[in-house]
């Protein structure tokens, strides 16, 4: 009797340890990717913007990281851990904008290191971004707060725009407002905000 008493204790503490291990697993972010937000380059608010197109260079139109019909505030922007540098494309879909093919061109340049996280997690990607360039049509400038990209959900990029006023006539992409598409750069080596002009909202 002693001895099946002793068996059943066994059992029941094996299924209680293999249950907590289980149980804890890898609960984290497995993956590295930068969160940009967008804000008003006017009041410097956040804002929400619709009919964008946003995605990675060259990608397919069904890989799109936001699609024309969403209404989004902010945007993943997931960066390639084979290259230094990955540009994304932002289209905007404005009956107007799309007639001229209005757009955006941001490219990220940047180091990837391996990082082990846990025998649990496993290995990931951390990135460290050096340098930021786009184009200026209706992107005003890109504000970064911490160059280091983790696996830990934090958005430390700013994406200022300059947009109209849903109540003002006037395109954002006339002669004072808009761009003239070259590209400016953003070194990010200092983890300092880069100042931001003014801008209009459009959404």
């Amino acid at each position: 009797m002693k001895t099946l008493v002793y068996i059943v204790s066994l059992v029941a503490l094996s299924v209680s340890v293999l249950t907590g291990c289980n149980a804890v697993g890898c609960t984290e972010n497995q993956n590295s990717v930068p969160l940009a937000g967008f804000y008003s380059m006017t009041t410097g608010e956040a804002i929400s913007i619709d009919s964008l197109a946003i995605g990675g260079s060259d990608a397919p139109d069904d890989s799109l990281l936001v699609a024309p019909s969403e209404q989004v505030s902010e945007v993943y922007l997931p960066l390639r851990s084979t290259a230094t540098a990955t540009t994304f494309v932002i289209k905007y879909m404005q009956r107007q904008l799309a007639a001229v093919g209005a757009e955006d061109r941001i490219t990220f340049y940047y180091e990837s290191k391996p990082w082990f996280a846990s025998e649990d997690c496993g290995a990931m990607y951390h990135y460290r971004i050096t340098r930021v360039a786009h184009t200026t049509q209706l992107l005003d400038s890109i504000g970064i707060s911490d160059s280091l990209v983790t696996n830990i959900e934090l958005q430390t990029i700013r994406l200022y725009f300059r947009t109209a006023d849903p109540d003002d006539p006037d395109e954002p992409l006339d002669e004072d407002n808009a761009g003239d598409g070259d590209e400016e750069d953003t070194d990010a080596s200092d983890d300092a905000d880069v100042p931001a002009p003014e801008v209009a909202r459009h959404a």
